[in-house]
């Protein structure tokens, strides 16, 4: 029997093969999966991402794995194992990764708009962020609400709300 492939998914799959390849060798900077829209973030997750992706973002926070994985709640065990067979995320640890490299993207969107990027550098602010009790969370810190899609929601609104000065 004949195998039909469709020449558009074809393409598609390879060019998201691609961008993994380019974040995990580091020729493109994590802030990269910050532009990418709502439709094109469901297809990412839903495919998996890369176990090893978390693993860089820890990396460029300055944060220990096991810390990442606790505040994001996915299963050490899990990334572990997956890190070491190279494959791909569950749905629900995909979306919690992209969500974290996302904030990480969206403070470094942030920081280039405001005209001033140089030297900083928005993985490690968003890793120290997280830790501090916010006001706006009404003394909780951010990092507490990191391992659900509202939370993650809550907080990228909180940092959009800090940048356009409505922050209380």
């Amino acid at each position: 029997m004949k195998t039909v492939t469709n020449p558009v998914l074809s393409t598609h799959l390879m060019r998201r093969s691609k961008l993994w390849r380019d974040l995990l060798s580091r020729r493109l900077p994590l802030a990269s999966l910050y532009p990418f829209d709502a439709l094109e973030r469901v297809e990412m997750v839903k495919e998996g991402v890369p176990a090893r992706l978390l693993v860089l973002i820890s990396e460029d926070m300055a944060i220990p794995k096991d810390k990442l994985c606790m505040t994001i709640g996915v299963a050490r065990a899990t990334v572990n194992r997956k890190v070491r067979e190279q494959r791909m995320l569950s749905q629900d640890d995909s979306e919690r990764v992209l969500g974290i490299a996302r904030l990480v993207g969206q403070v470094s969107a942030m920081v280039k708009e405001s005209g001033r990027p140089e030297g900083f550098d928005p993985a490690k602010w968003v890793a120290t962020w997280l830790d501090r009790p916010q006001p706006a969370l009404g003394g909780k810190r951010p990092a507490e609400l990191m391992d659900t899609a509202d939370g993650r929601g809550i907080i990228s609104d909180l940092l959009a709300r800090m940048q356009s000065g409505a922050y209380a």
